[in-house]
């Protein structure tokens, strides 16, 4: 980080007093000051340096800060004192930081969880929170964590990704852009799939962005992440419980409220419990909808939803009925060795009284240099989904997808 070797330990302590002990907010000008006030002699640059130091650890992520200012960086991870990774979307990387010592990764963590309204310690090692500046904090003490205090931060970019920066990156293909701008356009109602860090809510944040701007979209999220550019777009946020387990409000109630809030679209931000019940009647009833979930492929997804329909209470035949009514796609991610890619698009469907999810256009070739590297093959639900989406069809015999 700039200026680490220019402010020494002693004065960023006297400034850092100096700091709190005055009252109100910690603002820039008010570090200003108290370097200035230490009577040293730093010149220009060793005053920004001095400033941008406590900044960061008053204010900001600490020494984590420098990284959370790259653009690329999208998740930190913090293993012990001396390792620390950062997620750029081509995979875990070592960032160079190291913190002086265990208690140093602790006392961050803990003022973070406390920016956020939160108390971390002995009675409550775990917790997630939400930070201004688009930040979304988890933190576990020990002796949870065998390995000493852990932290992982999840940044969210106030830019929202355009279609056109997704396909110039290869994420996206052109054929497969075409579908999702279909999609949307129509209204029709999608689950956008993929492994922890694949980019899903980066996914759904640019295809909510597409919705038309006369139409109210409600987002319900566990932790507001989705930043769609959109101009009708209100957000509901889960609470937690207080110590005693009281006052939380979860994401099944919050899908209940949003239906009073007359929404074209109802987006659940993730879809990971007995709230998909709600989501699953919602989009019966008239509604667009998206959402994300966890899973390993496109066709895992059905599963996935029949073990969250019975967390909620349903029959495998209800949640096969309900989901294959109320939605229609599933965008499937992928991280790869080059990065995030969109790797399949399937069809929603039903068949004997089972929930069905049908490849109909994949990603071809190996990530690294196939031949048919950057096309898509079309599979066996391409039919479908063509009809569904009116899109023309194709001359000539349609390959299958690659298995």
């Amino acid at each position: 980080m700039r200026g680490q070797r220019r402010v020494d330990d002693g004065l960023l302590d006297e400034v850092r007093r100096a700091v709190l002990a005055e009252p109100g907010p910690v603002t820039a000008a008010g570090i200003a000051a108290a370097v200035r006030g230490t009577g040293r002699l730093l010149g220009t640059a060793g005053t920004l340096a001095a400033v941008e130091l406590i900044s960061a650890e008053l204010r900001g992520l600490g020494p984590l800060q420098c990284v959370a200012d790259d653009p690329e960086v999208t998740d930190i991870f913090v293993n012990s004192p001396d390792q620390v990774w950062i997620d750029r979307g081509r995979g875990l990387e070592a960032s160079g930081i190291a913190f002086p010592t265990e208690d140093a990764v602790r006392a961050l963590a803990v003022r973070l969880v406390a920016a956020g309204g939160r108390r971390l310690d002995d009675s409550s090692p775990c917790v997630d929170v939400r930070l201004s500046g688009g930040y979304r904090v988890h933190a576990v003490l020990p002796p949870v964590s065998t390995s000493g205090t852990l932290l992982s931060v999840r940044i969210r970019r106030e830019h929202s990704v355009t279609l056109d920066e997704l396909e110039a990156s290869g994420a996206l293909l052109a054929d497969q852009r075409g579908v999702l701008e279909a999609l949307v356009r129509q209204g029709r109602s999608f689950l956008v799939s993929g492994a922890t860090g694949s980019g899903k809510t980066t996914l759904l944040t640019t295809l909510l962005s597409l919705v038309p701007d006369e139409q109210r979209v409600v987002l319900v999220e566990d932790a507001a992440e989705l930043a769609p550019e959109h101009p009708h777009t209100v957000t509901l946020e889960a609470r937690h419980g207080n110590v005693e387990g009281a006052g939380g409000v979860g994401l099944a109630e919050l899908v209940r409220q949003a239906l009073r809030m007359r929404p074209d679209w109802l987006v659940v931000g993730e879809c990971r419990g007995a709230e998909v019940r709600e989501l699953l009647s919602a989009l019966n009833t008239g509604h667009s909808g998206a959402g994300t979930v966890h899973a390993n492929t496109a066709g895992s997804v059905a599963a996935r939803i029949a073990a969250l329909g019975a967390l909620a209470g349903m029959s495998p035949d209800a949640t096969a009925l309900q989901a294959a009514t109320a939605l229609e796609a599933v965008i499937h991610l992928e991280r790869t060795p080059e990065g995030r890619k969109v790797a399949a698009i399937a069809v929603v469907g039903e068949q004997g009284g089972r929930l069905t999810v049908t490849d109909a256009l994949v990603r071809a070739g190996a990530w690294a240099g196939a031949p048919e590297r950057g096309r898509c093959r079309r599979g066996p639900g391409w039919p479908a989904l063509a009809r569904l989406l009116g899109l023309p069809s194709v001359d000539g015999p349609v390959p299958e997808a690659a298995s």
